[in-house]
């Protein structure tokens, strides 16, 4: 008999868009959903860190800290994680990222401590969606973001991941696998995406249950 799986979404804008498809591929399969509560907030910029919108992974560790202060609201026994479309924006101006790469390696390490160690519950990592700078800078003037930097992010976060047994869903090989014409805006993904993207994770999901 499959065991009882309640899946809790912390992650960027990406998992926003993908997130109400998510839930209803999920419905009747045994794996309940929920996810950080604000979506409407996070819809009015979804550059910004708003309500559902995790935001870097600065913002996620003090989200998780702040719930364990205050009791949590998080009763899943999976969390879904994902940042670092955040943490790699880039000052034009300074070229400083928003967090640097060792400062994401910290947060990451803080993150599955807190997760696995303290709050007792399985850890999910999804890999960061691809970006493309030609079509990314372009459109979006105020701040960058660079292929390089993605990749070095998800390289970092894999290494993390790899050393404390944590599953990953690779979101980013299977969106790079989408073709050529995948955004909608300079990071985000055309509808149709988006349900790829939400059927891929559902089917992992269901794979990890039945497996475990």
């Amino acid at each position: 008999m499959l065991w009882a799986m309640n899946i809790f979404v912390i992650g960027d804008s990406i998992s926003i868009h993908y997130g109400p498809e998510l839930e209803a591929a999920l419905r009747g399969s045994g794996i309940g959903y929920a996810r950080k509560t604000g979506v409407e907030a996070a819809e009015k910029n979804l550059d910004q860190a708003l309500g559902a919108n995790g935001g870097d992974s600065s913002m996620v560790l003090a989200y998780l800290r702040h719930g364990l202060r205050e009791g949590s609201a998080i009763t899943a026994d999976t969390l879904l994680i994902n940042c670092g479309l955040h943490d790699i924006k880039t000052d034009p101006a300074t070229d400083a990222r928003q967090v640097p790469l060792e400062a994401y390696r910290e947060n990451l390490e803080a993150i599955v401590a807190l997760v696995t160690q303290t709050m007792k519950r399985r850890l999910v990592w999804i890999r960061t969606t691809p970006c493309d700078e030609r079509i990314h800078n372009v459109r979006c003037s105020s701040f960058h973001r660079f292929a390089a930097d993605c990749e070095a992010y998800n390289r970092a976060a894999d290494a993390i991941m790899a050393a404390h047994r944590v599953p990953v869903i690779d979101l980013f090989t299977f969106t790079v696998n989408q073709g050529a014409d995948v955004f909608c805006d300079h990071v985000h993904f055309h509808p149709h995406i988006r349900s790829r993207q939400a059927a891929f994770i559902a089917g992992w999901l269901q794979g990890f249950r039945a497996s475990r």
